[in-house]
């Protein structure tokens, strides 16, 4: 009777912390008073498995067991166990019963109990059962509060998450002009929620266009927040200056400040004169944008120098210009597009793309764009994207 009253006083009292929502390390120092005050256990390690196992309580011992791994030869223990460390490692054979605890069959926790006191000498089924319902409760409490914990921390990623997304398409292009003379269209599809692609268009005046694509190194969050940077840092020096080259070396000095060679840009940036009827353009380590012409022929824009931030100063860096007289089309993308998979590892590759440049270039640049994505959706037959992918079409017809 008197051992019963002392189980049902520590259930009562750990229930009521429980409810109390008192901290992990209290009700651990509970545990630890009601086995060894109230019951008068002896010596116990209490092992915990969180993300690897850990010992969180133990007294009365030879050996200090929070600097002791657990034994992996307990792990397939599933019931409770008498004289099973006889074999064991030599710090857990000061124990002499192993109590598992469970959840659906699966190992939450280990308690390894040893010198009993006189009064449980035998510790028959009756004293391990309530020891084991002990651990029970107070792991479940605590693996529920981790997952509550996990819960609101998930919750709040999930919230920032969202933000950022919300922040980077605030990055991007409000208007994209759409007049019979000149189209301007894009497509975005990050691999995540947010990405490390990047497009932009800005109207420089009566008769000058700029627009542009980059591709940041690594994914997430890191790369969103260097593509932030980097457009803030092209819109400031485009103001200034309409000299590629310069807009190029001083955000490659920019980039390699800011991302410590962590990470780097490939960059794409064509400037086209409506009067001129000239494109000027700078491929800084990006897939070459093809160039469409009136007359059907096909130009691979390479001309530029290599990606930005991986070099304090930029080797050869070149200006390529092309005369565009005639109508034309000019498509930039990022590497994602292309390197799109299909069961076979086979990769959609830029040849298929210029296929179907070549096959639609007369329709719309929305509707070009579909057709791209119908064919790689096609291709790649359910495989998942593996990066972001862009696309930024600028399709330009001359009026008599």
């Amino acid at each position: 009777m008197e051992r019963k009253e002392l189980e049902l006083n520590a259930l009562l009292e750990i229930t009521q912390a429980i409810n109390a929502n008192v901290s992990e390390e209290s009700l651990y120092k509970i545990f630890l008073f009601t086995l060894r005050a109230n019951l008068q256990i002896k010596k116990l390690a209490l092992y915990v498995l969180d993300e690897e196992w850990a010992c969180k309580v133990h007294f009365g011992t030879n050996h200090s067991f929070t600097q002791i791994p657990m034994d992996t030869s307990f792990l397939d223990i599933r019931a409770t166990c008498f004289h099973c460390t006889d074999q064991a490692a030599e710090p857990f054979r000061e124990f002499d019963t192993l109590i598992p605890v469970l959840h659906k069959n699966r190992l939450l926790a280990m308690a390894m109990v040893g010198g009993v006191s006189p009064l449980y000498t035998s510790l028959q089924e009756s004293n391990t059962n309530f020891i084991q319902a002990l651990c029970n409760i107070i792991i479940v409490a605590i693996e529920n509060k981790r997952m509550t914990r996990r819960q609101i921390e998930q919750e709040a990623f999930k919230k920032e998450m969202e933000i950022a997304k919300q922040v980077q398409q605030g990055l991007f292009p409000s208007f994209l002009p759409n007049t019979e003379q000149l189209k301007v269209t894009a497509y975005y599809e990050p691999h995540f929620s947010i990405g490390g692609d990047y497009y932009d268009y800005l109207h420089l005046g009566e008769h000058q266009h700029m627009l542009c694509v980059a591709d940041v190194s690594g994914k997430g969050i890191p790369a969103a927040l260097l593509m932030s940077n980097f457009q803030a840092t092209l819109r400031t020096l485009i103001r200034k200056t309409h000299d590629l080259r310069e807009i190029v070396q001083e955000l490659n000095y920019l980039i390699g400040l800011s991302a410590q060679g962590d990470h780097f840009i490939t960059f794409f940036i064509a400037l086209y004169d409506e009067q001129a009827r000239k494109l000027r353009y700078i491929n800084a380590g990006h897939n070459p944008s093809i160039l469409m012409l009136a007359d059907g022929k096909q130009m691979l824009l390479e001309k530029g120098t290599t990606i930005l931030g991986a070099l304090d100063t930029l080797p050869m860096l070149e200006m390529g210009e092309v005369e565009v007289s005639g109508n034309f089309l000019l498509f930039c993308y990022t590497d994602g597009l292309v390197e799109t998979f299909n069961p076979n590892q086979e990769e959609f590759g830029q040849e298929a793309l210029q296929d179907i440049l070549t096959r639609h270039q007369q329709e719309n640049p929305l509707v070009i764009q579909e057709r791209i994505m119908e064919s790689l959706h096609q291709f790649k037959q359910g495989v998942e994207f593996r990066d972001d992918i862009t696309m930024l079409t600028l399709q330009v017809t001359h009026t008599l």
